[in-house]
């Protein structure tokens, strides 16, 4: 009697696997890793069918050239900057992603973190827990009307489309700017696009990330693109850590040139306890404690986004063993037969 392939959810999600389960039952085994580290993976992965990564770990060239049987690596999430994809395409494996389940929740978090710092609110409740100041308005002043501000979006796919429309109802002035979308967007979303990010920069009085990490955009905002943002504005990143510049952020907090700051996503998740932004938003002396509004990577999640990516992701996978077309296919491969 032949086993039944072999699905290895690697980290974030553990027992029980009751939404894969639902989906996969019968077709395969489920068995979750609970990695929390890279090495955990050696000798566990090597001759799945399938593989589910979350964004935690790296599955990398050496680990992909050690897969024997694997037809899939299912990404359940949007990123996949933590999976060498040209690697697996080498291997004939292909890698794909849920594209669309934390659409809502991020663009929510967005336009959530972007209200809370410009609004006060973020400043004001951290000042006044802790005893400092009177207790009024005036310590956040100014504060101008958000009507007819600008809100730029760098990146504009399904994310950054939903934060303009948000953006929209509450009276911003939206630009975008985002390459790779077909001419039109713009008009279809009643926004305005510039070609340069440097332009949106100058404009943006909330700036609000929302690209994947590439080649081209790990790095994209830095010292010298906050420091064409206008003065006291504000900047937020919901997409992922590489594409700006944390350490900018921090010392532009210092210097009084950024009003505040939202970073749901760091360039090392978890970070190191010694981190030096770690370290700036938990002291009371540094400006980025009042200013700075840090999570940990969890604008993508609620609870039925959270059912959507794990469903999502097991029928793409469940599509990968019965030899059907795939749906999101991220590194242009075929599936291997």
């Amino acid at each position: 009697m032949s086993r039944l392939p072999r699905v290895i959810v690697t980290d974030y999600i553990t027992e029980p696997l009751t939404v894969e389960r639902a989906v996969l039952d019968g077709f395969a085994e489920v068995i979750a890793l609970d990695a929390r580290h890279e090495s955990d993976l050696d000798g566990r992965i090597e001759d799945a069918d399938a593989i589910m990564i979350y964004h935690y770990l790296k599955l990398d060239r050496e680990r992909i050239g050690r897969l024997n049987n694997c037809r899939i690596v299912a990404r359940p999430g949007v990123g996949y900057d933590n999976i060498d994809i040209a690697a697996a395409r080498e291997r004939g494996i292909p890698v794909c992603n849920v594209p669309d389940y934390g659409t809502e929740e991020v663009a929510d978090s967005a336009l959530g973190m972007a209200l809370a710092l410009s609004r006060g609110m973020h400043f004001l409740n951290s000042r006044l827990r802790r005893g400092v100041g009177e207790w009024n308005v005036e310590q956040a002043m100014p504060i101008p009307r958000l009507r007819g501000r600008t809100f730029g979006i760098i990146g504009c796919g399904r994310i950054g489309s939903a934060a303009a429309l948000r953006a929209k109802a509450f009276g911003f002035d939206v630009v975008i700017y985002d390459p790779y979308i077909p001419d039109g967007v713009e008009k279809a979303l009643g926004v305005r696009r510039t070609d340069r990010v440097g332009s949106l920069m100058e404009q943006g009085y909330i700036v609000s990330v929302h690209c994947p990490l590439t080649p081209e955009t790990r790095g994209m905002i830095g010292a010298a693109e906050i420091a064409r943002m206008p003065g006291g504005s504000f900047l937020v990143n919901t997409a992922r850590g590489g594409v700006v510049d944390t350490a900018a952020v921090v010392d532009a907090l210092a210097s009084g040139h950024l009003a505040g700051a939202g970073i749901d996503v760091l360039e090392q998740e978890p970070p190191m306890a010694d981190s030096p932004v770690l370290q700036a938003w938990r002291d009371p002396a540094h400006p980025a404690h009042d200013r700075l509004l840090l999570n940990p990577h969890s604008a993508f999640y609620c609870d039925e986004g959270s059912d959507e990516f794990r469903t999502k992701a097991s029928r793409e996978v469940l599509r990968a063993l019965r030899g059907e077309t795939l749906r999101n296919v991220v590194n242009g491969t075929e599936m291997r037969v």
